[in-house]
């Protein structure tokens, strides 16, 4: 998967860098059968507006799956907390993205053997066995 960085109001370390790619490699597990390559893209801030008082962190992320955008957010005190939350997220909505695209080739085999098992078009037999119609 390919990651792309961001950082605004805020330096990029090699640290934050190196927390940013590791959390988003253990979600490659999660994506389902995709020939064509993923794209991440990471966005990590220090909020300067609407606080008051203390250092707000946020980040968001947005991962490019074929026909869907699986995107996620999360505003803490701590950049690695953070971080973490996001991946969670996001983790959470590719596994939700994989159960529905097994789900569907499920239901499309299914069909397909209903309509094969039942079709009052063969009338056939095979090795002296009548095929079933109902």
């Amino acid at each position: 998967m390919k990651v792309t960085i961001k950082a605004t109001n805020l330096k990029l370390t090699p640290a934050i860098k190196r927390a940013i790619k590791k959390q988003i490699a253990t979600l490659d597990k999660f994506i389902p059968y995709i020939d064509s390559s993923v794209g991440a893209f990471v966005e990590v801030a220090l909020e300067t507006r609407h606080h008051k008082k203390g250092k707000i962190y946020y980040t968001e992320a947005n991962i490019e799956v074929p026909g869907k955008i699986i995107r996620a957010e999360a505003k803490e005190k701590n950049l690695y907390q953070a971080i973490n939350m996001v991946k969670d997220e996001l983790q959470g909505s590719l596994k939700k993205y994989k159960k529905r695209g097994v789900a569907k080739k499920e239901r499309a085999s299914r069909a397909i053997k209903r309509k094969w098992r039942y079709s009052p078009l063969i009338r056939t037999e095979e090795k002296g066995k009548r095929i079933r119609h109902e």
